[in-house]
């Protein structure tokens, strides 16, 4: 099975006005428009670096022409690519192998990260450990007190300084979010019937883990594997991978093969087989840069794309 785990560090990305311009030709009308709503630059340049991620993994794993390449959302706005044939277009079907991949993106601080896999189901988060902007750090978890166990918050709680507990913290909160954004559900599951039990490994820049397992309404889930790594000291990823059907009866394998370490891409590698959909609009550049600078941001429910 085929496993891709891409990252592009878009909080210091300074795209040129021909950079901007030309991303804004490689992607659909309707994003492009979308993107351009955002107030704030970060905002932008995360979304339109997530659709690249897209097109590009599209376009090379999945080999759909970058110029046939339609993306839709689901309505709770997961992106999923509709299959050839059910467009007016000539690209032949997609095979059988081709159609078994599973991807999802993620961004949130500086990050855009994309997990795809043939034959499970996938979710990915990346999620930034900060210092709480308007409020202490006791004042902050009493905030998120319902997202988490009882059990999930004295090993938050128990893991040292506080810097350290807020790194807990965001580690079990990617854990969530993988696995929401994986079924799909969004918004109305609720967080507490998914307790995460750690790995007493760490996880570190050189070393991902797969070791942590889910308890899924109090009941040990067998169905789903957890892959961790960070990116940078800040930026924590979780990606989940679940069965389409329940596993066969019998013991677990002991021994789930290791996590599939992330590629760092440059703006280069997002658009080398990009090919222009539409004419330049010179004045999409000056809505960018009339784009302000978001504001500190603490954590709250991500979208599901």
């Amino acid at each position: 099975m085929g496993s891709v785990r891409w990252a592009f560090r878009y909080g210091s990305w300074t795209p040129t006005r021909s950079e901007w311009l030309y991303a804004a030709r490689c992607i659909q009308r309707e994003e492009k428009e979308r993107i351009g709503q955002f107030v704030f630059a970060r905002d932008a340049k995360s979304a339109m670096v997530g659709r690249l991620l897209l097109r590009k993994f599209v376009c090379e794993r999945i080999a759909v022409p970058w110029s046939e390449i339609q993306l839709a959302r689901s309505p709770r706005g997961k992106p999923y690519l509709v299959l050839p044939e059910a467009t007016t277009t000539h690209t032949p079907p997609l095979s059988r192998e081709a159609q078994r991949w599973s991807f999802n993106i993620s961004h949130q601080g500086e990050y855009a990260v994309l997990a795809a896999e043939q034959g499970l189901q996938v979710g990915v988060d990346v999620m930034k450990t900060t210092m709480p902007g308007s409020s202490s750090v006791s004042q902050f978890f009493r905030i998120m007190t319902r997202q988490f166990t009882e059990y999930e918050w004295s090993v938050i709680q128990s893991s040292g300084s506080e810097r350290q507990q807020l790194a807990a913290f965001y580690r079990h909160w990617a854990l969530k979010e993988s696995f929401i954004k994986a079924i799909g559900t969004g918004l109305g599951f609720n967080l507490q019937r998914a307790e995460f039990h750690l790995s007493p490994q760490p996880v570190t820049e050189e070393q991902g883990q797969h070791r942590t397992m889910m308890h899924l309404d109090e009941e040990e889930e067998h169905s789903w594997r957890f892959e961790e790594c960070l990116l940078d000291a800040d930026h924590h990823v979780a990606v989940a991978l679940g069965l389409h059907s329940p596993p066969p009866a019998g013991p677990r394998c002991p021994s789930p093969p290791p996590p599939t370490a992330f590629t760092h891409l440059t703006f280069g590698d997002l658009i080398a087989q990009a090919t222009p959909l539409s004419e330049e609009d010179p004045a999409y550049w000056d809505g960018f840069q009339s784009k302000g600078e978001a504001p500190q941001r603490q954590s709250s429910r991500a979208p599901s794309e």
